[in-house]
């Protein structure tokens, strides 16, 4: 890894300047190269954000052209078409591929030992169509996949039950998208089996509670977009902290998509399961052992993304 933890980000749109400015104040990166087709734009976010450079910790951030990635420690995708409101993550697939067959070539060219770290949406599908492209080993190829699924599903459990996230532990795995799921059988709250947790709360209605949770965290993107037109901060503040897990080579099981091989009897696709993060890309995962109906949900949301990755011309 180079010292100077340099982290290129490609696409300076909503989510691209947010995590700019998201790893400068939080101190991650030393140098910040903001890569877009809008020139102008990635000009603008960079110099506002450079202004500001007294106030927090020494960095330098700037526009750049695909060769400027060169000696990246990371390489954010942000681009591509954004979600609007009424659209699906899925909607987004054929269009953002036609722009990553452009892009990814002269990235690689310029970072080929980068780890590589996708938010575009759909991620999984557009982070499978990166490891495709770049033909990169896929351990330095990660989706933000559903590690902000999983805080969005902690913030409502603490809003629901009124206890603090950091009491909560839960996961939302699988597809960032409308196949996800929570495996209960894993969750707890403060040590306590969450499904024990919550049966002595709502009794028989626990099940139907349940289900109102997963369709919550499904919908929690929708809503931000209905209300205010894009996501931006959340999805900033989640793919900053895969960005210091790799940097920090902390090697921390996150939630977050990498290339499937055999898991659950899945190839070949991409999903969030618990994957170590660390300065190497992907350095290990967790197999968890779930419940027969839990895995025939991973199962379900691995074939509903194989059955859109069909028609991708890469």
């Amino acid at each position: 890894m180079a010292k100077g933890r340099k982290i290129s980000i490609l696409g300076a749109g909503s989510v691209g300047a947010t995590i700019a400015y998201t790893l400068a104040v939080q101190g991650i990166a030393s140098e910040i190269v903001l890569i877009d087709i809008k020139k102008e734009k990635a000009v603008g976010e960079a110099d506002d954000i450079i202004q500001g450079a007294q106030f927090i910790r020494p960095f330098n951030i700037y526009y750049g052209e695909y060769a400027d990635a060169a000696d990246s420690d990371i390489v954010i995708f942000t681009l591509g078409l954004p979600r609007k409101p009424g659209m699906t993550r899925i909607d987004l697939v054929n269009t953002n591929t036609d722009i990553f067959k452009s892009v990814v070539p002269p990235t690689v060219k310029a970072a080929p030992d980068a780890i590589y770290v996708i938010v575009s949406n759909p991620v999984d599908i557009m982070t499978y169509v990166v490891a495709k492209l770049s033909q990169l080993p896929p351990k330095r190829i990660i989706g933000s996949g559903t590690l902000l699924d999983t805080a969005r599903l902690r913030s409502i459990l603490g809003a629901r039950i009124g206890v603090s996230v950091d009491n909560i532990d839960a996961y939302v795995l699988a597809e960032h998208g409308d196949t996800s799921f929570i495996p209960w059988s894993l969750s707890s709250i403060f040590g306590i089996p969450a499904t024990e947790y919550v049966e002595n709360i709502y009794g028989e209605k626990s099940k139907a509670w349940k289900d109102e949770v997963i369709d919550d965290v499904r919908k929690a993107g929708g809503r931000v977009i209905a209300n205010k037109g894009a996501t931006f901060f959340a999805v900033s503040l989640s793919a900053c902290d895969i960005c210091k897990n790799i940097l920090n080579n902390t090697n921390t099981y996150l939630p977050v998509g990498g290339l499937l091989d055999g898991q659950y009897g899945v190839s070949d696709i991409v999903l969030s399961l618990p994957f170590a993060v660390g300065d190497k890309g992907i350095t290990g995962g967790l197999t968890p052992k779930f419940t027969p109906d839990e895995e025939a949900l991973f199962v379900k949301s691995a074939e509903a993304l194989k059955a859109v990755c069909k028609g991708l011309k890469i």
